[in-house]
């Protein structure tokens, strides 16, 4: 299956309808993060992916590349996932806040 981009606009007004995954380093997570957002970095995430089965996910990196990646590994695990097109940078381009730490 083709993993669907989801656009910072559509994320802003509609919602995840579950799990905001922000799949980056711990390190890049504290510097600035979505708003909600949960993190699992990708070399990590294989391990995890199973139990979002099931379960709506919208993955975010810095720029939508990593994102992608863990949204076919978490489609595969049987997730229903998006991933944000351009990421944490596109977020911030548009304006939204950042959280920062942990």
């Amino acid at each position: 299956m083709t993993v669907r981009q989801i656009q910072v606009e559509e994320l802003r007004r509609d919602g995840t309808g579950g799990v905001l995954l922000d799949v980056r380093g711990p390190g890049e997570y504290a510097d600035g993060h979505l708003p909600g957002a949960v993190n699992v970095p990708l070399d990590q995430l294989d391990a995890v992916a199973a139990r979002y089965a099931g379960q709506d996910v919208v993955t975010v990196c810095q720029s939508g590349a990593r994102s992608l990646t863990a949204a076919q590994l978490l489609d595969a695990a049987g997730a229903r996932v998006q991933s944000l097109a351009g990421g944490t940078e596109a977020w911030q381009r548009a304006g939204h806040p950042v959280e920062t730490g942990r």
